[in-house]
């Protein structure tokens, strides 16, 4: 049997671990909530909303427990106070708009016939979720599953192993069957398998490439439906009539907040030419105001990363970069153990042919080129594999658009950026993967379309 250990980046011991199912034994819990999934359904819409909002709000109970515990398993400082702001603002969305998300689509009604498009529940709904950002990027799939009357088995990052387990206990407190909403514990292996043995209806992945890639192998041939958000490398775009205090607040602390591991953080920069002296001075600055250490500790404004490993990852990509002839622009910090703990870096005189502009980073660093107008904005925005969101910077909405309009990517931000709107589609292209999440968009990836063509008898 295997044992999943979540090993704290605060001070490398094992903060948690659990025993991961056999095979069997999964199976055996997935048969339960396949069995339950219909009489779930067939509850009131409104029941099963009721019901999700006040798991949520168990959530939230716990959030005095659940911050120090995620500083433990993750490194995110306690003074950021959790997720569950946006964790229940995107439920609530949800539910807001679940009826008419769900409502049938009549397509026309006369003497003789009545036709119309119901929304269908897939079944069983596996949600993967990484641990980043552990609540909020699993809510995004829990919820409105339910809402739309699914069962979901959910299962979490090692890293952040304790993270479904309170969501379940959360929601079964408040009345959610345990054979509706199941948390578990799998190893990579045993997952294949249940993928494989076409145990689930509908799967979401949120994770690495290579995560994705596995999925997409161990589902091949079982025709079952995957939503996958995947790896990023996103950038900003300042223009020469940006607000440029806004822009270098705003973009660094996309890059760096959460230690660079935001799924939607800004990795590559582009400055016109006219304002890159004076954002470069500027971020800078905001750098080496940060205080990194122990998350545990209320002053501190940079946590470790969440292993080791992610930072050696960073440390690499930097080094190259140095050595190709990139400005590193931050000192190292006295609190920089070599491990986890990671200073943050900004650099310049950065090109495409270096990883840390093309590989994703995931963590504490960002490069900053200087660009002389869209086009060529445009077109280094677009050199990369990934293409989640990008973040324009300027005073006209018009040309916001245009430029926009060109970018490969799954959202486009103007004058803001590292958000998550539940009321847009949250998606993205080329390796960052496929599907949909949150919105309409969201309910309709989470059911199946299935026609009524109903001939009436007029004799």
């Amino acid at each position: 049997m295997t044992t999943l250990r979540c090993i704290s980046p605060i001070d490398g011991s094992v903060f948690a671990e659990r025993q991961a199912l056999s095979l069997d034994a999964a199976r055996a819990e997935i048969a339960r909530l396949k069995t339950a999934q219909s009489a779930w359904a067939a509850r009131p819409l409104q029941e099963r909303i009721d019901l999700v909002m006040a798991g949520v709000a168990a959530v939230g109970a716990m959030n005095d427990e659940i911050v120090p515990e995620l500083a433990h398993m993750m490194g995110r400082p306690v003074r950021y106070r959790g997720e569950f702001g946006g964790f229940e603002e995107r439920v609530s969305h949800m539910a807001a708009i679940a009826e008419e998300a769900l409502a049938d689509i009549a397509v026309g009604e006369d003497d003789t016939f009545k036709r119309y498009i119901k929304r269908i529940p897939h079944g069983v709904v596996f949600v993967v979720a990484p641990w980043n950002y552990p609540y909020m990027t699993a809510i995004n799939t829990v919820a409105p599953a339910l809402i739309a009357g699914n069962t979901v088995v959910l299962k979490h990052a090692t890293q952040t192993l304790l993270v479904g387990e309170r969501m379940a206990q959360a929601f079964h407190s408040v009345g959610v069957p345990e054979d509706v909403f199941a948390n578990v514990f799998l190893d990579h292996d045993t997952t294949s398998a249940l993928i494989a043995d076409n145990a689930f209806d509908s799967i979401n992945f949120t994770g690495s490439v290579g995560g994705g890639q596995a999925m997409e192998r161990a589902a091949a041939g079982t025709f079952t439906g995957l939503g996958l958000e995947l790896g990023g490398k996103d950038p900003g775009y300042v223009m020469e009539d940006a607000d440029l205090d806004a822009a270098v607040d705003t973009l660094i602390d996309g890059a760096m907040f959460n230690s660079g591991q935001c799924c939607c953080g800004i990795e590559r920069i582009y400055v016109h030419e006219s304002l890159f002296d004076a954002f470069v001075e500027k971020a800078v600055a905001i750098v080496k105001g940060y205080k990194l250490g122990n998350p545990l500790e209320a002053d501190t404004t940079l946590g470790p990363m969440a292993h080791k490993r992610f930072a050696e990852e960073v440390r690499a990509q930097i080094a190259e970069a140095v050595a190709d002839g990139a400005t590193a622009h931050i000192d190292t910090f006295v609190e920089d153990d070599g491990g986890a703990y990671l200073s943050p870096q900004i650099l310049t005189n950065v090109t495409h042919d270096m990883r840390v502009m093309r590989d994703e980073s995931f963590g504490p660093v960002v490069g900053i080129m200087p660009v002389k107008d869209d086009n060529e904005a445009i077109a280094l925005m677009n050199d990369s594999a990934f293409g989640l969101t990008a973040s324009l910077w300027t005073r006209d909405v018009d040309r916001a658009a245009r430029v926009g309009d060109r970018i490969e990517t799954g959202t486009v931000f103007m004058n803001r950026a590292d958000y998550l709107d539940p009321g847009l589609c949250w998606t993205g292209c080329k390796n960052t993967g496929r599907g949909g999440g949150l919105s309409v968009i969201g309910y309709h990836n989470l059911t199946r379309p299935k026609s009524y063509h109903l001939k009436k008898v007029t004799t």
